[in-house]
């Protein structure tokens, strides 16, 4: 098979005094040119090495810095500084190496099995060297459905052979392709210490081979990390000693912390003010996809539920003038998409948002049995997780309304809204609309999210595990896409689940939104980084 690497210095009295006195002023030279130089260098190690010091502020804050733990995007914001997986994308998206030299793909068609070498010299922050151990390591706790929250994406892997200290094989019992377009799922962690330390002292803190170590955490306040010296990637290695990430929802109170100096570089800018920040001096900014994909949900699990009839899940398609929404609400920093964007696996560019029909609307609700329309529970997520995204929900609710499927609207937090959105938990069920959210990743692609938010419910193996659809025949093309190794055959039927899902009106895909970062320009160096949402700090400094 073929190697894919990932990838990533004198005579006579009167000479003899004058060549002393030049000597003196050479000395003089050397002297001062030596002193300027320890200035610099010691400069240049306050800057860098010492208490150096750069502050930044987001919006939301992650739910844990263990990826075992992860259930939601927002937690890569605190993992993906510091642990690592064996590749990982580039800014254009492309796969790049990572604590990973290679990889190849071996095995037979049915039973295929990855080689991956890892690089030598990789540490952990704590000094522990990266070995084949710590990924078997890494690999069983992360299968382990006592510990991790996406145990299912092993499912399909019947082993984990160790051949040396920097070589290891993972052995399917089946094919799987969203094991490769996910990078493996591995994270990189340390075997030794967390045997030593425990389970509970590693979610607290945690040691990677990431650029930066982790040295703190006060909820709803901040994070502090601490440039890794020993760090790999040489030519990535944090320019400032420490950095400290804010955690501050308010959008007045964040554009003001910038706007005083407070903070040096901020991410989700107030909509509204995107305007202002690009045409404020000393600063620049940014403006990107976040990676997620907002659709409205339909409680079709629910017996007896009016979204059940495919006429009433159409009607509240055409009822939304998102287009307007994204103008007015979202001040033109989103874009509309039709069940994947484009760019991203499995987009169909035959595919197109549904067109905002009020009559339309009330017409295919008539035809259900409800001329008069019905009343219904509408969940919204009022954390900024996305901006605007508490008023964005207020906006599509109240076209539902005026169409008559009339909401009483039902505000949650994240936290609340994350678990609301799940299957397996107690409490009582999602009994109306629901505006949900997953990521396609950068550039994208769909499956994983699927498997979770489109899949049929299956108890206890995390398949359908924020699903509320149950379609037989997507279920099947989900698992072929799976077992496609060949990326043409598996992207065909991804466009084909895309076609589906859309004609069959399991959601309504809304807008992908845009993000816009802010920084000093004057003293802060940031190159934006596709993974985890563009929040990953990979490249970040002072001048």
């Amino acid at each position: 098979m073929t190697k894919t690497c990932f990838s990533r210095c004198h005579a006579g009295h009167s000479l003899r005094a004058n060549e002393k006195a030049r000597g003196k002023d050479m000395a003089r030279i050397w002297l001062v040119a030596a002193m300027m130089l320890a200035a610099h260098t010691a400069f240049g190690q306050d800057a860098r090495n010492s208490t150096s010091r750069l502050t930044v502020a987001f919006a939301a804050e992650p739910t844990t810095v263990d990826p075992a733990q992860a259930s939601a995007g927002v937690a890569s914001y605190g993992v993906r500084p510091m642990l690592e997986q064996p590749a990982r994308p580039g800014r254009d998206g492309k796969r790049l190496n990572g604590p990973a030299e290679s990889w190849r793909l071996r095995g037979t068609k049915d039973k295929p099995v990855i080689e991956v070498k890892l690089r030598p010299g990789v540490t952990f922050h704590n000094g522990d060297p990266l070995t084949s151990a710590d990924m078997e390591f890494s690999f069983q706790r992360q299968k382990n459905p006592k510990i991790s929250r996406r145990f299912y994406f092993f499912d399909s892997v019947d082993r984990f052979e160790i051949v040396d200290d920097l070589t290891f094989r993972i052995h399917f019992k089946e094919p799987d392709a969203n094991f490769v377009a996910a990078y493996f799922h591995l994270y990189a962690m340390p075997k030794k210490y967390i045997e030593q330390v425990g389970e509970e002292e590693f979610a607290k803190n945690p040691v990677g081979t990431g650029p930066w170590k982790f040295r703190s955490w006060k909820p709803k306040e901040e994070m502090v990390f601490e440039a890794f010296d020993g760090y790999w990637n040489k030519e990535a290695r944090p320019t400032v000693r420490n950095l400290v990430v804010k955690l501050i929802p308010e959008d007045l109170t964040r554009v003001a912390a910038f706007k005083t100096g407070a903070v040096d570089l901020i991410d989700a800018v107030p909509l509204a003010a995107v305007t202002e920040f690009k045409n404020q001096p000393n600063t620049k900014t940014a403006t990107l996809r976040t990676g997620n994909n907002l659709n409205l949900a339909f409680p079709t699990h629910m017996p007896g539920n009016p979204f059940i009839d495919q006429r009433v899940r159409l009607a509240a398609a055409h009822a939304i003038d998102m287009d307007a929404i994204i103008k007015t609400v979202l001040f033109g920093q989103a874009e509309r998409y039709a069940e994947v964007a484009e760019g991203a696996t499995g987009y169909n560019p035959d595919l197109k948002p549904f067109a905002y029909d009020p009559k339309k609307a009330r017409q295919l609700l008539a035809e259900a049995g409800f001329p008069r329309g019905f009343d219904t529970p509408c969940y919204n997520l009022i954390t900024p997780r996305e901006p605007n995204v508490k008023e964005m929900g207020e906006a599509i609710y109240a076209y539902l309304s005026a169409s008559g499927i009339r909401c009483k609207v039902v505000g949650l937090e994240y936290n609340a809204w994350l678990s609301f959105g799940r299957r397996a938990r107690s409490g009582p069920p999602m009994d109306g609309l629901f505006l949900w959210m997953y990521g396609h990743g950068i550039p994208g692609d769909p499956a994983l999210a699927w498997l979770s938010q489109l899949h049929s419910y299956v108890p206890g193996t995390g398949l359908g595990a924020a699903s509320y659809i149950s379609d037989p025949e997507i279920d099947g093309l989900l698992d072929k896409a799976k077992r496609a190794m060949n990326l043409d055959e598996r992207n065909e039927i991804l466009k084909t689940i895309a076609r589906l899902k859309h004609e069959r009106v399991h959601s309504v895909t809304t807008y992908i939104p845009l993000v816009t970062f802010a920084w000093h320009s004057d003293k802060v160096t940031f190159t934006p980084w596709p993974a985890a949402f563009w929040r990953q700090l990979q490249e970040i400094g002072l001048k």
